[in-house]
């Protein structure tokens, strides 16, 4: 492996490692992320967005899939917390096995002008994700239109906070998770949201 690709790979690789210790050991009971959990209403914007195979997605139509829903907002290129939020993800995945699929995930690019297509493509299968886990970019318009309907805005990218924004089908209100949380955590959320 070069140089340049072990640098890029190893945040991800020590946030995979992170995410999959067991909850309950001494060294992360003393270090377990805080999180604050509130339910919010949002308003979704009426944008078309590219997934990661280029297809047009209305965004409003994930809300129409019947499906629990799980947001996050990323960018492919973050070293930071983004492997952490899509290593719970890839976490999740895992643990409901089969049932992955009866779950919509999504993760936003907050670097639309990078990521594209292909780049959304390649980090998901870095991940190893499995069908029901869609990446999502669009315009810089319509990206500030998400990230403000989601109360999710920054000054720059490399400041961007950890959130999962959760919706249980038909529901009204959202679960906003602001913080790191720990994937155990994540699937007791989604359990309460189901």
């Amino acid at each position: 492996m070069k140089i340049r690709q072990l640098i890029v790979a190893l945040p991800i690789i020590i946030a995979l490692v992170m995410a999959l210790l067991p909850f309950g050991t001494n060294a992360q009971a003393a270090t377990k992320p805080e999180y604050r959990r509130t339910t919010e209403n949002y308003e979704i914007p009426d944008v078309t967005l590219l997934n990661q195979d280029g297809k047009k997605i209305k965004l409003r139509s994930i809300l129409d899939s019947g499906k629990p829903l799980i947001i996050d907002f990323i960018f492919t290129t973050c070293t930071t917390i983004c492997p952490v939020l899509s290593a719970n993800f890839l976490n999740m995945q895992n643990k409901l096995g089969e049932a992955a699929e009866t779950v919509q995930l999504v993760s936003i690019s907050i670097d639309p002008e990078y990521d594209r297509p292909e780049q959304m493509l390649n980090y998901l299968q870095m991940f190893r994700a499995k069908k029901g886990w869609d990446f999502l970019t669009g315009s810089r318009d319509d990206i500030r239109l998400v990230l403000s309907a989601f109360n999710a805005s920054f000054v720059d990218k490399m400041s961007h906070i950890p959130l999962y924004i959760l919706h249980k089908p038909e529901a009204e209100e959202w679960v906003r998770i602001h913080g790191l949380i720990g994937a155990a955590d994540l699937m007791s959320e989604l359990g309460r949201v189901q």
